[in-house]
């Protein structure tokens, strides 16, 4: 069971000039709703997290395309830096990267390197989760504005006031969110160990689970268990179409149909398999179905299809019976000549202040406590 949390003031996520859904990286732009007044997502940054370049750099010039990604390379060398991509990274950085992964599994690979820099192509709370987890290490963003819908849903000051409102509560927070979010919980978990882990908390209490609404369904349906949620939720998951995905299955009667746990309960109730992205990646592998639809951002298919390449597999629909609606524009900011500007300045780079980054690494460390046994069997849907 589940029931959504109303926040004193309106918080809602807004989709701006939506009606092009095609190549929403360059025709869409987000806005965030509180308490009435509209600022851009993109540009909801920590300035106490974030450090962005100096105005006295003189940078070289960029080289040309076809030969950035020898220059990057090089200056990965020079730099003795390691380079992540997420999964929902373009291919051409993914294919650069010393590591393509989920975000948490990507800063633990990274903190075990002998890197002196670590260069995060993903979004913002990624790389502060590797700042927290290896707190010596130069951490980098390429772009300053690539945020997330699901952290700029939470914003620390309405988390506060969530929990004092719920003061017997155990604070339950998907990863997907700021540190300072991060330093107000009890626990943080990812997709892939939300259910194990509310599964082993005490059952007299109850639980907040914030940021994402769908997620924290799913895991209350799994587990039995009552949460509260926030009233938060991924733009890229909102985008797929139930009615487009029905007709889907209809062309393709034997595919098996594989979900995000961040999608909406009516996308949920038609997957053969729910899981993490890593999780989708190896159910791809495993699956024996010559076609499979994968509900979530279209970017992991890169690394699915080079891991079962004899396998039809296809992005889900969104509303315009295409799945470019679900490319993730926060992800799309990042590019290999800002990868490539960013490694030659060192900057933009991501710092916590210390207190900060000690109150919200407990969390995290109770996490990969509490995962420790944790059997890592994919998670999939109960009926």
């Amino acid at each position: 069971m589940a029931m959504l949390y109303q926040p004193p003031t309106r918080l809602a996520i807004l989709a701006v000039n939506s009606v092009n859904c095609r190549n929403s990286a360059q025709n869409r732009r987000y806005a965030i709703a509180i308490g009435g007044k509209r600022s851009y997502i993109s540009l909801m940054m920590h300035e106490s997290t974030m450090v962005a370049p100096s105005a006295d750099v003189v940078l070289p010039t960029t080289p040309l395309p076809h030969e950035l990604p020898a220059a990057i390379t090089a200056l990965k060398q020079q730099m003795n830096a390691v380079i992540l991509a997420h999964y929902y990274q373009e291919g051409e950085i993914q294919d650069l990267a010393d590591f393509v992964g989920d975000s948490l599994d990507l800063s633990r690979k990274a903190a075990a390197t002998d890197a002196e820099v670590i260069v995060f192509c993903g979004v913002r709370f990624m790389a502060e989760v590797a700042k927290i987890l290896s707190p010596d290490r130069l951490v980098l963003l390429p772009d300053l504005r690539a945020g997330c819908s699901l952290e700029s849903s939470c914003p620390p000051d309405q988390f506060r006031a969530f929990r004092a409102a719920h003061p017997d509560h155990i604070a339950v927070t998907y990863i997907n969110c700021s540190a300072e979010v991060k330093a107000m919980s009890d626990v943080i978990v990812t997709s892939s160990n939300a259910v194990a882990i509310v599964n082993q908390l005490p059952a007299d209490k109850p639980i907040l689970f914030a940021p994402d609404r769908h997620l924290g369904a799913w895991v209350a349906r799994q587990t039995g268990r009552q949460l509260t949620l926030w009233p938060g939720s991924c733009i890229v998951h909102l985008q797929f179409s139930e009615r487009e995905l029905v007709q889907l299955r209809v062309r393709h009667p034997g595919a098996e149909v594989l979900a995000h746990p961040e999608c909406p309960e009516e996308i949920l109730a038609y997957a053969d398999f729910i899981g993490s992205t890593a999780q989708l990646l190896a159910r791809v592998k495993a699956s024996p179905a010559d076609t499979i639809i994968i509900a979530t951002e279209s970017h992991i298919l890169h690394q699915m299809r080079k891991a079962a390449p004899d396998k039809t597999l296809i992005g889900a629909p969104g509303v315009d019976g295409s799945c470019s609606c679900n490319n993730c524009p926060y992800m799309a900011m990042n590019t290999l000549e800002k990868l490539y500007r960013c490694m030659i300045s060192r900057s933009p780079r991501i710092d916590l202040p210390e207190p900060l980054r000690l109150a919200a690494a407990k969390p995290l460390q109770r996490m990969l406590e509490m995962s420790a046994a944790i059997n890592p069997a994919a998670l999939t849907r109960k009926d």
